[in-house]
């Protein structure tokens, strides 16, 4: 039977896009359908699309993977995730008075919220606004509504990035793969929201993604967050520094998931065995020489992560420790490295319990843990729902009698011409007399003619 009711998402990664479509039960777990990968070195770097056609052919073909496995039902929409290297957060306050009666009610809230996500700064666009803090008369406070004050201020961060982010995603995949997008949103707020606890949140903890194209940094404290940056340097990077050892790209990124630590063992000898250049053979090369670059690029990561952290002024204030996650975050005794230098207790990332109810085991791997967080922040059903045709309108003809013509009403009958009389005996008669009585007592003497 097909689906007709889930969730679906696309994360967008400099090294893949990973598709995941899921249903919430009535609790709010996920039971994980389906998933797939494509590569995306092609078409997407440090976090952003940079080939519009290549990402919207990828798109369509990671939907129709995704689709084979739906018994038939079409994907509509999807909730799309985003970070890039231009990510990152700025503060933004909102004032309001309310004068010497005010109260702050939900509707206050709300228009603070809403001013302050239609703010524009330059050369940026907004992607969130989220954490927000309310002082009431310069007084903290952290649930504001049915307080009396005069005058309320709310402090938030806001998530923004250069347009081009998400103007790109929209012409890859609205415009040109024509899968209408229901969201776009943060990936590494996504992700943090599924593997970071409230303890940890409240308590302070930096969780730092180690991505193919860059590394971010989120930091929360007093369950807000308080910084998330993204440093433009990521495991492709540690690739490349690999092909020096002339090796071509896709062994060097085998030998680096198979041997690489990111603390080098200069007493080791051991040697590995990597593909000629041509493919025809097999050569080797020192585990020392491979080690001593991926530490080199890992040591400059993690003084950069240093830095933003130091900036921050939470260094000593981070009661949770570092959480690491992403492809990146596989690399040998990384933990450690970690730990010598930012003296903080670190663990890797796990999906938190009661998150998913079906499909542990997916959304526990790193490359699908930013897709996990995407399902649970969405809302709207993705699933294509065909529209409805309208019904004819069958009009039912009523069979008219025929109609009658009037009837004519009869004609008078015709009267017969009355025939004149001539004049009758008795008339001649007294015209007679008349005449001869007239002709006797006539005045004129007729003797005469």
């Amino acid at each position: 039977m097909a689906y007709t009711d889930f969730i679906a998402a696309i994360d967008l990664g400099s090294s893949h896009m990973v598709g995941m479509v899921g249903t919430k039960g009535p609790s709010g777990a996920l039971s994980i359908i389906a998933y797939e990968v494509e590569n995306s070195e092609t078409c997407i770097r440090r976090g952003c699309v940079y080939n519009v056609e290549g990402t919207a052919f990828k798109i369509k073909r990671l939907i129709q993977k995704l689709e084979t496995k739906l018994h038939g039902a079409k994907i509509g929409k999807v909730y799309v995730g985003i970070g890039g290297q231009s990510l990152r957060t700025i503060d933004h306050t909102v004032p309001k008075i309310l004068g010497a009666e005010g109260v702050v009610t939900e509707d206050i809230i709300q228009s603070l919220y809403k001013e302050c996500t239609e703010y524009h700064p330059d050369m940026l666009d907004v992607l969130g606004a989220v954490s927000p803090v309310y002082f009431l008369d310069d007084k903290p406070e952290p649930s504001p509504v049915g307080i009396p004050c005069s005058r309320i201020e709310a402090r938030y961060k806001l998530l923004v990035g250069r347009p081009s982010l998400r103007r790109y995603v929209t012409n890859s995949i609205a415009d040109r793969a024509k899968i209408e997008i229901a969201d776009i949103i943060v990936s590494p707020l996504a992700l943090a929201d599924v593997v970071l606890t409230e303890n940890e949140k409240d308590l302070g903890c930096a969780l730092i993604g180690f991505g193919g194209g860059v590394t971010t940094l989120t930091v929360y404290k007093g369950g807000n967050l308080v910084n998330l940056s993204v440093i433009p340097f990521g495991g492709n990077l540690i690739t490349r520094d690999i092909t020096d050892l002339h090796l071509v790209e896709a062994e060097a990124e085998r030998v680096k998931l198979t041997y690489g630590s990111a603390m080098m063992d200069r007493d080791n000898e051991m040697t590995i065995q990597v593909s000629s250049a041509d493919g025809l053979g097999l050569r080797e090369i020192k585990l020392a020489d491979l080690n001593n670059v991926v530490e080199a690029r890992i040591k400059e990561i993690l003084e950069n992560v240093y830095s933003r952290l130091e900036a921050t002024g939470l260094m000593n204030a981070l009661g949770a420790g570092i959480v690491i996650t992403g492809g990146g975050a596989a690399l040998k005794n990384l933990p450690d490295v970690i730990r010598d230098r930012l003296k903080m207790d670190v663990r890797y990332s796990t999906v938190r319990k009661g998150i998913v109810e079906n499909g542990e085991m997916v959304a526990n791997n790193p490359q699908y843990a930013v897709a996990v967080g995407l399902l649970m922040k969405g809302t709207e059903n993705c699933a294509y729902i065909p529209p409805k045709s309208p019904e004819p309108k069958f009009e039912q003809k009523v069979e008219e009698a025929p109609k009658e013509e009037p009837k004519k009403a009869p004609e008078p009958p015709k009267k017969k011409p009355e025939k004149k009389k001539g004049p009758g005996l008795f008339d001649r008669l007294s015209k007679g007399i008349d005449n001869f009585g007239k002709t006797l007592f006539d005045d004129e003497d007729n003797t005469g003619k």
